[in-house]
């Protein structure tokens, strides 16, 4: 076997060089694009079901409740489903599940977003 010639490049954790992002969360709100209601009136709950074994630890540590990567939840009065994207890295299908689901059924999602307790915007007035 040929002797290797030239440097060796050592290679990096690039990771420890850039910051350390927090998934985003998206929620798929209960009306179309259309500005009607979805129904079934208990379709968060049931999205929602379908994705609760995908969780920290696994099926191991499933137990009764919904997943903390997707789970219904109330914004505004209406019912919505939040997907955390990292559900993406426990499982990719399922990830796809969701998306698919709001974008079969002609569903909004929005990118989800917390202020923070006392954070109000500038110029905000009480």
């Amino acid at each position: 076997m040929p002797a290797l010639r030239g440097a060796l490049i050592p290679v990096f954790d690039l990771s420890a060089l850039m910051p350390a992002l927090k998934p985003r969360e998206f929620y798929i709100k209960g009306t179309t694009r259309a500005g009607r209601s979805f129904r079934p009136s208990d379709w968060a709950e049931r999205l929602a079901g379908a994705l609760s074994s995908f969780r920290p630890g696994g099926a191991a540590a499933a137990r009764i409740g919904y997943s903390p990567f997707c789970y219904p939840s109330l914004i505004e009065g209406e019912k919505c489903v939040i997907v955390n994207e990292g559900l993406r890295g426990i499982e990719p299908m399922a990830w796809d599940f969701a998306m698919n689901f709001a974008r079969d059924n002609d569903l909004q999602v929005f990118e989800f977003c917390k202020v923070p307790e006392g954070d109000a915007p500038a110029g905000a007035k009480d």
